[in-house]
């Protein structure tokens, strides 16, 4: 799924950051129905939204699970938050941190740039997506 159409180079000739190739890797793999304005938020997510805080892979992928399992605003249901949490704390588990900083300082490499760091979030949405998605 996402994870795969990452690890195939989704996103290097459009030269995406690591947010959009969330965003507009998931809007192709999920069926989102995203067009091309709404594709554009993801943009300035990237880098840590500048300024290397959380990885934009992860608030793209969070963006990604609201599109998908909320109905109307946040406040209705408390599934967005369990969801996010748990992205965000597997992906820490697995990666050391969720921050940009020190995510690129470990895992970024001159050959391949962030793409384990992209990789990473894909999987653990494609995991979380399927599962959800299959309870529902």
């Amino acid at each position: 799924m996402l994870y795969e159409l990452i690890e195939q180079g989704f996103g290097e000739k459009e030269d995406f950051n690591c947010a959009e190739k969330i965003l507009y890797g998931a809007n192709q793999v999920y069926n989102l129905g995203l067009d091309k304005k709404a594709l554009k938020l993801s943009a300035g997510f990237g880098g840590g939204m500048a300024i290397g805080t959380v990885c934009g892979a992860l608030t793209s992928s969070i963006m990604v699970l609201s599109h998908l399992f909320v109905e109307e605003i946040a406040h209705e249901s408390i599934r967005i938050k369990k969801l996010s949490k748990e992205l965000l704390d597997r992906y820490a588990e697995e990666m050391g941190s969720v921050d940009c900083k020190p995510l690129m300082k470990s895992h970024r490499t001159k050959e391949h740039k962030c793409l384990h760091v992209v990789s990473a979030a894909a999987k653990i949405l494609d995991d979380i997506v399927l599962r959800e998605q299959k309870n529902s």
